[in-house]
């Protein structure tokens, strides 16, 4: 006989079934050793040290994803397209982008599904960046 479900437990949220903050650090790490060496996306991240940008979009997934809310909290709203608006996002620019983080989410051997739904949604966000012909 299996016990009934538990009204007050919560889902597992998506960031939980990846692996939570270990896993969305591995992907963002693998993500910058990419853009550290790619001559058109490093220009876009003006700080020398990586280190900030990769902080940013660690936090950003990890709320994005249904882990904590830091980001909201030091950052405010996530303003995507305004807080990119001074670099020319385009779909060269993208394929880059989206290469690296292929690259990261590779590195993370998420089981398939859930890889898929990540994917997916960095293909959305990734598109919805471009702000320029060329």
């Amino acid at each position: 006989m299996t016990e009934p479900q538990n009204d007050t437990q919560a889902k597992e949220t998506f960031y939980e079934a990846i692996g939570g903050h270990a896993t969305i650090a591995l992907i963002v790490e693998v993500f910058y050793q990419g853009v550290a060496q790619d001559e058109l996306l490093k220009p876009m991240y003006p700080e020398e040290d990586l280190g900030p940008a990769a902080e940013r979009l660690t936090m950003f997934l990890e709320q994005y994803w249904g882990g904590p809310t830091t980001y909201s909290q030091r950052r405010g709203h996530p303003r995507l397209r305004m807080r990119h608006a001074d670099y020319a996002v385009t779909e060269q620019a993208r394929d880059h982008w989206l290469k690296h983080f292929r690259d990261g989410l590779d590195a993370a051997q998420l089981e398939p599904e859930l890889d898929a739904q990540f994917w997916a949604y960095a293909q959305h966000a990734a598109n919805f960046m471009i702000n320029a012909k060329g």
